[in-house]
């Protein structure tokens, strides 16, 4: 009689059975922030809390985004359940992009990350300003 040596299939990997916990360096969370916080995420997602656009409306509400990386923000945002994708069955194709709920709650609270951002340019250029000016007196400097 012969025995089969096969190799056991490979689990499933667990679902992510603790309290997320944004600071702990697998959990989920991270990726969640990074894709909400990318440039592009925040850029389109603001955007969408507008109305709702078409690909090529998105593409030019959103200044700079190439086309690929807009294509693969949405692909994501919509993986994650922040993005409908709404195709409907006319020629031409018509593909709309608006927000979820879930997205919508994010984009709020992006958007306002960012609105506080460009309040805060004058003092953060200050402060460049200052830290580079120290650091070239130093290198001037050295005994100090």
């Amino acid at each position: 009689m012969r025995v089969s040596k096969r190799t056991p299939e490979p689990l499933a990997p667990e679902p992510f059975a603790r309290v997320p916990d944004v600071n702990q360096q697998m959990c989920p969370s991270r990726l969640v922030l990074e894709h909400v916080t990318s440039r592009w995420g925040v850029l389109v997602l603001a955007a969408l809390l507008e109305r709702s656009y078409r690909f090529s409306e998105l593409r030019r509400r959103v200044g700079g985004v190439s086309e690929k990386m807009l294509a693969q923000t949405l692909q994501t945002l919509e993986r994650d359940g922040f993005v409908d994708r709404d195709a409907k069955p006319v020629i031409p194709p018509r593909v709309d992009y608006s927000l979820t709920p879930l997205g919508a709650e994010a984009a709020r609270r992006v958007w306002e990350l960012a609105r506080w951002s460009e309040r805060q340019v004058a003092a953060v250029e200050e402060a460049r300003e200052r830290y580079d000016g120290a650091r070239r007196e130093r290198a001037t400097n050295p005994s100090q």
